[in-house]
């Protein structure tokens, strides 16, 4: 009877004190057991598109917000692109590249590239996915990581394929991109 007593209140001591020590930790972080047995299949995405930077004209979707007045290492630009399904501005439209790149290099033409590509047309309707990386644009092909994502794509991961197919004097580009994005 005695080591029946005994068990049973070194029960109930380890229940309290686990309960306590979950409430006295869960302020700051909460462990969530579930989402370990939850089994979850990683698929990788290709996304086709282009990527239409205007700088140039009345209505341009990208604009200086910062730099030195030579307009080099340092300019800051914030766009608001469309991506298009095709080469051409006016084919359709399949979402936007929202955020800002700078020139990060006293040397050569290299961008910082902090943008969010959101998607506004078919299973990807607002979804996202997340650049943060060195853009070289006088290379060929460029590839910058992603970093994250919202809706279908979060917790993304990948990797983006720049290529610039046309630019101009002014600084207007069209760029094509292919982007592996894993994802669940």
């Amino acid at each position: 009877m005695a080591s029946h007593v005994a068990c049973t209140l070194f029960t109930l001591h380890f229940i309290l004190f686990s309960s306590l020590h979950t409430i006295t930790c869960g302020a700051f972080y909460e462990e969530v057991t579930e989402a370990i047995a939850i089994k979850r299949v990683e698929k990788t995405t290709h996304l086709h598109f282009y990527f239409h930077d205007i700088v140039s004209g009345k209505n341009p979707t990208a604009i200086r917000i910062a730099g030195p007045d030579n307009h080099g290492f340092g300019d800051t630009m914030m766009a608001d692109d469309p991506l298009t399904e095709g080469l051409e501005i006016s084919s359709k439209p399949v979402g936007k590249a929202q955020g800002l790149y700078a020139l990060a290099s006293q040397n050569d033409i290299c961008l910082l590239m902090v943008m969010n590509f959101a998607f506004t047309e078919g299973e990807f309707n607002g979804s996202s996915i997340s650049i943060l990386g060195r853009n070289q644009i006088l290379n060929d092909v460029r590839e910058m990581p992603i970093v994250g994502g919202s809706g279908l794509f979060r917790l993304a991961h990948g990797y983006a394929l720049a290529h610039t197919v046309w630019f101009d004097e002014q600084g207007d580009a069209t760029v094509e991109y292919n982007v592996y994005v894993s994802h669940y």
